[in-house]
């Protein structure tokens, strides 16, 4: 592979608006965070069990897409295919948590359907992120 298809590959990867969604990622983790333990904290009565899980699984998926952004955001190499990957595999751990999480909280019904929507949506990106791994490992190798 010569230089003017390594700079091809890699032209559409840097871009303002790919680290602009990093930025997106770290301050809706930070906020979302944020938001969620303060109204955590300031319940007057303890909260039962299942919403206390609800909140802790929130909070977690919160700091996840925090430390991704924060990732995104400071590496000084452009946003790869490889960090599409990571965030598609974290897109698929954190839907499918939040929709087994859910089911227990509420029940099934609208939780699980729109919980496997949201699953399906991330399943499709991990493929397509998958794929475009594959695709370039290929250009690299021949």
């Amino acid at each position: 592979m010569n230089e003017e298809e390594i700079i091809e590959l890699v032209r559409g990867e840097v871009t303002p608006w790919r680290r602009f969604r990093g930025v997106v990622a770290l301050v809706g983790g930070l906020v979302g965070g944020t938001l969620l333990v303060s109204l955590w904290a300031s319940e007057p009565s303890p909260l039962p069990d299942r919403t206390n899980l609800v909140f802790g699984m929130l909070t977690l998926l919160c700091a996840a897409w925090f430390c991704f952004g924060v990732w995104a955001t400071v590496r000084p190499a452009p946003i790869f295919a490889m960090d599409r990957l990571v965030a598609a595999w974290l897109a698929v751990a954190a839907s499918a948590l939040m929709t087994v999480v859910l089911v227990i909280a509420v029940g099934w019904g609208p939780a699980a359907i729109v919980g496997g929507v949201f699953v399906a949506v991330a399943a499709l990106l991990a493929f397509r992120a998958h794929r475009t791994v594959r695709e370039i490992a290929r250009r690299l190798a021949g």
